[in-house]
Parts: structure tokens; sequence; C-alpha cells
């Protein structure tokens, strides 16, 4: 029987407890899924690509079912090089969701062999994102609740690092 495959594709700059809580309500549909982190050059992402794949496989190290990956160029190419037929999307808002429509609707003009699964975020993550959380964090806000513990911990170190620096550079 062939393996059902899902790609859940994000900035994942970084991944939260919302971002977890789609991946393991995809495990319940899919055999596998794989987070697919997108090289997009035109985001001033806090993490780098190298820094983003490593938390994310160091806080799902323990599930053999998810893949964490990087890809660039058009999702649907990727998502059919890695035999997979679905692109998972997580819906936190209305709002989110006028423009993943356009995404789905344009990778559905450009094949037909590749679904769009919309996912509703689960009650506690519906305001959460990555965004949400840097700001938080930039302002010496808590983020435990928000983030897994390690991404907690290196979203405290990246913040400290860019103060030392800041200072550091005023001081010159």
């Amino acid at each position: 029987m062939p393996r059902k495959i899902a790609v859940y594709p994000g900035s994942f700059d970084p991944i939260t407890n919302g971002h977890l809580d789609i991946i393991n309500r995809g495990l319940k549909i899919f055999d596998s899924v794989i987070v697919a982190v997108a090289c997009n050059s035109s985001k001033n992402s806090l993490f780098s690509i190298e820094e983003r794949l490593d938390l994310i496989r160091e806080v799902i190290s323990d599930n053999e079912r998810v893949k964490v990956d990087t890809f660039s160029g058009l999702l649907v190419d990727y998502v059919l090089s890695q035999r997979a037929s679905v692109i998972i999307r997580g819906l936190r808002a209305v709002s989110d969701f006028e423009y993943e429509f356009q995404l789905a609707q344009i990778n559905r003009g450009i094949t037909m062999e590749v679904e769009t699964l919309f996912m509703m975020t689960s009650v506690p993550y519906s305001y959460l994102s990555s965004s949400v959380v840097k700001e938080v964090c930039s302002l010496g806000g808590p983020v435990e609740t928000l983030v897994p513990p390690s991404v907690s911990k290196a979203l405290e170190n990246k913040f400290l690092l860019n103060k030392m620096i800041t200072r550091s550079s005023q001081s010159e």
C-alpha cells in the first residue's frame, strides 16, 4: 500500500507549539509529515536556515514519522519530488484564509496532483505566530508556554547576543 505523505511548509522562524500541534494532528491523518523550511531570502529571519532545521529536529527527534528538510523554488515541485500529494497549512483566523486560499489556487493551477489541506489551529494557539514569539522575547517577556524549551533557550540566547552586539557597536 502506498504511503500517504504530507508536506508542512513554512519559515518556522522559530518553530512554535502551534506548529507542533499541526504536525502532530497531521500525523493522525498521514503516514509521515515532512516539515519543509522554505529558503526565502526576502524574509529577514532571526535564525539561519541551519539553526531552524536544528531546532525543529531537536523538538521532533522522538518521532521517526517526521522528516525535516529545506526547499527553494516552487512548493509543488518540492512536494512532488518527495512523492507527497498534500500540503498542510495551518489557519489561525479568517484573515489567514484569504492568503492561503490564493496560494492553494495557484498551486492547484500549476498541478492537479497536489491538494492543500487547511487545518484550523487548536484554540490555545489561535493567536500564536513566530512573529509574536520573537516580539515577546525581544522585549524580555516569557515565551516558555509558546515554544518548546530548547527553542525558548535559543531565542533568549539570540536576543542576548543581539543586545551585546548592539551595545558594543554603540560604545565604539
